[in-house]
């Protein structure tokens, strides 16, 4: 089996404009991750997805590979499919989020595991809330899963609704799970999932996942005990920095 690892990166990012090359720490951002990425051993090759110059220059500048892509593409999801129809001859391609500079390799080597088995088409990973903030937090998807790890449904609200409880008691009788938003598909499952529209709970909940589970595609789901950190806005750059 072999496998890609992509990075979709964009230059207009409508809440940080230019956010894969800003500097951490003496290395951009996108350096960082692709750095990260390189680590894990179960990729067979490594890209950077962009349709800006300027990211292709600094990608170039650091010795890193990249694929230049069309500029009308919706979500990172997009971005990946039009990368392997472009390099052809891998089994698996894993999504890999550019705005998460420390990412950890092991997080990539636990969703491409997945792929051993040969029913698992879609996969990503999610890790338990412990607290009220990440719970109550909209831009924090939460998920539920079924008894084989496959996730049944993504949810910006706390999902499940418990009855018959305080709010502030939910995380004492519900374990609750929250999106770490990496994806792993198989290519023919890649290139399928882009060409269907937008669905009725992607359009509500604005979570492109949602589409997949709609049309009937199941998600396999691998827990993580390891955190990641975004960076979606200047404010959360200034608190990786901090850390």
């Amino acid at each position: 089996m072999k496998t890609i690892g992509i990075i979709p990166a964009r230059f207009a990012s409508t809440r940080f404009p230019g956010k894969p090359l800003v500097q951490i720490d003496g290395k951009s951002m996108i350096r960082r991750v692709y750095e990260q990425a390189s680590k894990a051993l179960s990729l067979d090759d490594l890209v950077v997805a962009t349709d800006d110059e300027r990211i292709v220059a600094e990608v170039e500048s650091f010795g890193g590979s990249y694929v230049f892509t069309g500029s009308n593409h919706q979500s990172g999801t997009d971005r990946c499919a039009e990368v392997v129809s472009l390099k052809p001859g891998f089994d698996v391609a894993i999504n890999i989020q550019g705005d998460e500079p420390y990412i950890d390799p092991a997080q990539i080597e636990l969703l491409a595991g997945c792929f051993n088995d040969p029913s698992v088409k879609l996969a990503t990973l999610v890790k338990e809330i412990h607290s009220q903030e990440e719970l109550f937090n909209a831009n924090i998807p939460k998920v539920l899963i079924n008894s084989n790890q496959q996730a049944i449904y993504f949810s910006r609200h706390p999902v499940p609704f418990i009855r018959n409880e305080e709010q502030s008691n939910w995380l004492n009788a519900h374990q609750f799970y929250k999106h770490i938003g990496i994806y792993g598909y198989t290519i023919p499952t890649l290139l399928a999932i882009t060409q269907l529209p937008p669905s009725s709970l992607e359009i509500a909940e604005s979570l492109e996942q949602l589409r997949w589970i709609e049309n009937g595609y199941s998600i396999q789901t691998r827990m993580t005990s390891l955190e990641t950190r975004a960076v979606d806005t200047p404010d959360d750059l200034n608190r990786i920095v901090k850390l």
